[in-house]
């Protein structure tokens, strides 16, 4: 299977960076063939601007100018290149460091960049369809927070709602199912021992890359939901927030 590894850190010398490289050696182990994109090591511009849309003139509606674009060829090449990439996957492993409850500036602007109208939204399908269905996700999270903090009833709360946005909002809204993301707490002081611990905890993930149940969100043409997008009273009746729109408990 092929792999698009896309990962944002400032040090090559960082556990990121130590665990994108034996995250890439694992995976062709497997025998899966690996690209790469280091968005640090490749000086990628986070920024939405006009530029990316060459034949674009007047107002800039970005929606619309990236559809036109993306249609007739015409988009900012390093833009496709990054797209031909996504297009090529069966898999993307998504590895930064959690910063503010989110990633890097710099991989939001990817997926900014990259997930234009037409390829990643305002296809007619989403939440469990799109142009990106069939595809799986896995995110790899270094963090400095201790790990039993970032559980349901840690300060910082679980890593599967802090990354919501990521999970739900972008690859499963495109289609690609979403895994559990691996997290890799205390990140900061981790000794060698622990260094390695994660390596391995991530070569397992790995291995089922390709089995493993993706998280289980509720599509939006599965019936869960009424015309106004809504749950339907009998489904998860009276819960609310993020766990209402999994269909199955995880635990």
């Amino acid at each position: 299977m092929e792999i698009l590894w896309l990962s944002a850190h400032p040090e090559p010398a960082s556990l990121t960076g130590h665990l994108c490289r034996e995250g890439v050696r694992a995976a062709r182990a497997l025998g899966h063939t690996v690209t790469e994109s280091d968005l640090y090591a490749m000086g990628w511009d986070p920024v939405v601007t006009a530029a990316d849309y060459p034949d674009h003139t007047g107002r800039l509606l970005v929606a619309d100018a990236s559809h036109e674009a993306l249609a007739s060829g015409r988009i900012a090449p390093e833009v496709r290149a990054e797209q031909e990439k996504l297009l090529r996957a069966d898999a993307l492993v998504v590895q930064f460091p959690l910063w503010w409850y989110g990633p890097p500036a710099i991989l939001k602007g990817w997926f900014d960049r990259v997930l234009v109208k037409g390829l990643g939204y305002g296809t007619g399908a989403r939440y469990g369809a799109g142009a990106l269905a069939g595809k799986r996700a896995l995110t790899v999270v270094t963090a400095g927070a201790r790990g039993t903090s970032m559980a349901p009833r840690g300060i910082h709360g679980s890593l599967s709602q802090i990354l919501w946005p990521l999970l739900h909002g972008t690859y499963f809204y495109t289609g690609m199912s979403a895994l559990e993301p691996l997290l890799v707490p205390s990140a900061d002081r981790a000794d060698e021992h622990q260094a390695a611990e994660a390596v391995q905890r991530l070569a397992s993930r790995l291995a089922t890359l390709f089995t493993e149940d993706p998280l289980p969100y509720r599509s939006e043409t599965g019936g869960d939901y009424d015309d106004d997008l809504v749950l339907r009273p009998h489904v998860a009746p009276g819960e609310v927030g993020l766990e209402a729109h999994e269909a199955a408990s995880r635990g």
